[in-house]
């Protein structure tokens, strides 16, 4: 009897190093996830980086001085871009598809009820104007610092870079720090936004796309009008909308006759949405788009959620595609192309191109936007929203498709390759993975670094405990305390527009001087807990705000009241009497 032995191969590896880093991340993942506020996106990403591919970097030239680093770099354990001879790398393109495509449904899925009804004013703004933006400063920024690009070629390069990544989106304003102290309706607009610009990318990379390779401008807008619009958006949300109208109808009819057991509700989340990705690719439509418009009407009436709602299949799926999605992107990223040898990219200049892309592709027109879309209320809500638009697996899988388009009108018989479509072929994808590496680093590490700034801040505000005032014991909070003795004493700012802030139920109410001030609840009024001192760390961990922590917390030796600008403490007295102007 033969003895078989060790049998080493690319499957076994991967299987062995998925499954060891989800175990170890899954360990530590309370710590990690709630205490770091790190996502198992940024981890896996690192992760498959050093695992990837054994690269020999060159020389990196800077000011006609040069910088030798030493190499290989990575372990040269995992390299996907060895596992097919053609450089579009078919299985690339199919695993971020399926990865993408699960994604997306997942949001639609989960979304409120009837939300994209409820919402469309906002996600308009944030798919047409700003992604219209975001696609033409792009484009500048990389005609202006990639040389040999024409406009056309960087109209491409910009297409890769405008869609949000909705496995990123999820992944980091989904975490904790985001439930505590994002609202959840920008929690929801983000993740709509980068479910339905997925699919919205189409049209600006095939415009860009007939320039390069049609001869004239008039074919080019033509075959996109037809090709694109006609055939690949509108057919892609008509498959959608219908697969997924058809089976809420299917599901609720076979709830209503006990045909349909509980588990196979959840298995929904998969085998729907592979329907909806194989249908629309063999009739050529938009398969993201689909699978969105799929999950939105499928839970449009929210009778799935209700079924799975006490289900965590969901979050097994998502974590699990998030850890092998962004370990095969890190082991994926071209290391070896950044530098060209003939100069036309260097470190330089991509980064460059990255730091510039995230800063100006989004936040400039979402701040100018931001009074125009209802639901961004105030000014941090329009710089979150404008800062967090990751770039990640959605570019790299355009990368793909512009190579495959480029590819097919070199081979075809009637076009004939020039320069600079040969030229985009090579350089497309290096810049868009550089700028992929930089954005999963800046918004990978935007949630720890906002955790890391409130707790230094939160140093210099503990409150703490003095005496000196006679009678009452005051918070040493600054200068924005003063004792008063009579109710009358009590002074609410100095502007012609009183605010009285409501702690308990969160309403600003504005009093002019000329109208008495109803009289302050009790219940809004407290005063400081003696012994212990207070930090503001142990209010975030309670979710309550300073004020609100104060006012929770209180008990009747003192009255206390608090107004929007300052903090004023009275006396100790038997009965709180009316406060007026």
């Amino acid at each position: 009897m033969a003895i078989v032995g060790f049998s080493i191969s690319t499957p076994h590896i991967v299987y062995a190093l998925l499954g060891s880093f989800s175990v170890l991340f899954s360990m530590f993942s309370l710590f990690l996830r709630e205490r770091l506020y790190v996502s198992e996106a940024i981890g896996a990403f690192i992760f498959g980086v050093i695992i990837g591919a054994s690269y020999q970097l060159p020389s990196l030239s800077c000011f006609h001085d040069s910088i030798i680093l030493p190499g290989p770099y990575c372990a040269g354990i995992l390299d996907p871009r060895s596992w097919t001879a053609s450089s579009n790398n078919l299985i690339t393109l199919e695993f971020t598809r399926i990865v993408l495509a699960t994604g997306v449904f997942s949001i639609g899925v989960e979304l409120p009820e009837a939300y994209m009804k409820k919402h469309w004013k906002s996600i308009s703004f944030l798919l047409v104007p700003v992604m219209i933006w975001g696609w033409l400063v792009s484009a500048a920024l990389v005609f202006s610092l990639i040389p040999g690009l024409h406009l056309s070629s960087s109209l491409v390069v910009a297409a890769c870079l405008i869609p949000t990544d909705p496995v990123l989106t999820v992944a980091i304003v989904g975490g904790k720090w985001a439930e505590k102290y994002v609202p959840v309706y920008i929690r929801h607009l983000l993740a709509a936004e980068s479910a339905c610009n997925d699919g919205a990318a189409y049209p600006f990379l095939y415009l860009a796309l007939y320039f390069t390779i049609d001869k004239t401008m008039g074919h080019a807008i033509k075959d996109w009008f037809l090709c694109i619009w006609l055939y690949q958006v509108i057919l892609g949300c008509i498959i959608g909308c219908l697969l997924g109208f058809v089976f809420r109808h299917l599901m609720k009819f076979c709830q209503r006759h006990d045909l349909i057991d509980r588990n196979s509700y959840v298995a929904q989340y998969i085998s729907l949405t592979m329907l909806t990705v194989g249908v629309t690719t063999l009739l050529g439509a938009d398969d993201l788009l689909a699978a969105f418009f799929c999950g939105t009407v499928f839970a449009w009436d929210g009778f799935f959620n209700r079924q799975t709602e006490e289900s965590v299949f969901s979050s097994v799926i998502d974590t699990l595609f998030n850890v092998a999605a962004f370990i095969y992107v890190g082991a994926w990223m071209p290391f070896d192309k950044f530098q060209d040898p003939q100069q036309i990219l260097t470190v330089w200049r991509l980064l460059a191109v990255a730091i510039l892309v995230l800063l100006l592709r989004r936040l400039p027109i979402v701040m100018i936007l931001c009074k125009f879309i209802p639901d961004i209320k105030t000014f941090r809500e329009a710089m979150f929203v404008g800062h967090f638009g990751p770039i990640g697996i959605r570019a790299v899988f355009t990368s793909i498709l512009a190579i495959m388009a480029l590819e097919n009108a070199r081979t075809s018989a009637d076009d004939a390759s020039t320069p600079q479509s040969l030229l985009l072929e090579q350089v497309v994808q290096p810049i868009v993975a550089f700028v992929v590496l930089c954005s999963i680093a800046v918004h990978g590490l935007s949630i720890p670094g906002f955790s890391f700034g409130r707790r230094m801040q939160s140093v210099s505000r503990t409150w703490s405990r003095r005496s000196t005032v006679t009678g009452a014991k005051l918070l040493e909070r600054g200068n924005q305390a003063r004792m008063v003795n009579r109710m009358e004493d009590v002074m609410v700012n100095r502007d012609s527009g009183l605010e009285v802030m409501d702690l308990e139920k969160g309403n600003l109410s504005i009093l002019e001087n000329d109208k008495e001030i109803e009289q302050i609840p009790e219940s809004i009024s407290g005063t400081t807990a003696a012994g212990n001192e207070h930090t503001i760390e142990e209010m975030e961990g309670s979710g309550l705000n300073d004020e609100a922590w104060v006012a929770g917390h209180s008990t009747p030796a003192n009255n206390t009241r608090f107004v929007e600008g300052d903090i004023v403490t009275t006396a100790p007295t038997e009965s709180p009497g009316s406060a007026r102007e």
